[in-house]
C-alpha cells in the first residue's frame, strides 16, 4: 500500500515567523559582529583576503528582497564548476 504523504499545515504569517526566529537571528548577527571585532583587534590585516571580500558580498546579498538570499549566499561561497575537477583533486571517475 502506498504511503500517504501528510498534508502541509497552513503557512505561518511573516509576523509569526519573525516572532519565532528573532532571537536566533539576533544571536547570529551578534556572533558575526563579534568575529569582525576580533579581526579588528588582532595583529596584522586580512583586508585583501578574498574570503573576507566574499563575506562582505554575502552580507550585501542579505539586503536583496528577491527571496533567494540563501541561494545567492551559497553561490558566493561556491567554486565555479570545472569539468576536470576530479583530475584536479587527484580523484578518478572510474571504479
Amino acid at each position: 500500500m502506498p504511503r500517504k504523504i501528510p498534508a502541509m499545515s497552513s503557512a505561518m504569517t511573516a509576523e509569526q515567523i519573525l516572532n519565532r526566529e528573532f532571537l536566533e537571528i539576533r544571536a547570529k548577527i551578534l556572533e558575526i559582529a563579534a568575529s569582525f571585532d576580533r579581526l579588528d583587534r588582532s595583529e596584522g590585516t586580512v583586508a585583501d583576503d578574498p574570503r573576507l571580500r566574499r563575506i562582505y558580498e554575502a552580507l550585501d546579498a542579505l539586503r536583496d528582497s528577491a527571496g533567494d538570499r540563501a541561494e545567492q549566499v551559497q553561490l558566493i561561497f561556491s567554486r565555479q564548476y570545472e569539468q576536470t575537477w576530479p583530475e584536479k583533486f587527484g580523484l578518478s571517475t572510474q571504479r
